[in-house]
């Protein structure tokens, strides 16, 4: 019985891990690499992880999370979440030769730059003086010189319409490890949707 706390799982490990399987492979929608501009690189990837934990975060630790969950299991999933990606960006690291020494210094950086994108994000989302757009470019466009403005307002518009599409979901359902996002639509160099 002693031992029975220590070996115990986290409980919202598997959860954990399905919404980060989620995150993961909608952040690979070939469509935000060909049609939104985004980088296919290590930086572009880490952004489209990054914005995609932020949708899911943002819904698990949202007011509607708090009354509806008391027990604070949204609050404790959004950790496990934060802990599976960031887990999942140091053995990314290792496998792509990063040494030992690096790894951890890199990690504070790229938790520091995630946390960054929370509160730009976050703040234009709630309607904040900065828009979406503007801190997509800023933050999420950051490595790349010139950004068509259609690509940024279509990556915007399908932060927005995502969001939403988390929020009618339900935390139930995130809790339960079920992210459901949509195939992502958005708009050409011309602005056009397809």
């Amino acid at each position: 019985m002693v031992f029975g706390n220590i070996f115990r799982r986290d409980p919202f490990e598997a959860a954990a891990a399905d919404l980060y399987r989620a995150i993961v492979v909608q952040a690979r929608e070939p469509v935000f690499y060909e049609r939104a501009a985004v980088p296919d690189t290590i930086d572009g990837r880490f952004e489209m992880i990054s914005l995609h934990a932020f949708l899911v975060m943002r819904q698990l630790k949202g007011k509607d999370a708090a009354v509806k969950r008391k027990d604070g299991a949204a609050q404790k999933l959004s950790q496990a979440v934060f802990d599976c990606m960031f887990d999942d960006m140091d053995r990314s690291l290792r496998e792509i030769g990063v040494g030992d020494l690096s790894v951890g210094k890199r990690i504070k950086q790229m938790a520091k730059a995630f946390y960054g994108r929370v509160v730009a994000y976050e703040t234009a989302l709630d309607g904040g003086e900065e828009t979406l757009e503007m801190a997509l470019l800023r933050n999420h466009y950051g490595t790349v010189d010139a950004v068509p403005e259609a690509a940024v307002a279509g990556l915007a518009h399908y932060v927005r319409t995502t969001d939403r599409q988390l929020a009618a979901g339900g935390v139930e359902a995130l809790i339960a490890g079920k992210a459901c996002f949509e195939t992502p639509v958005l708009g050409g160099q011309d602005g056009v949707k397809q």
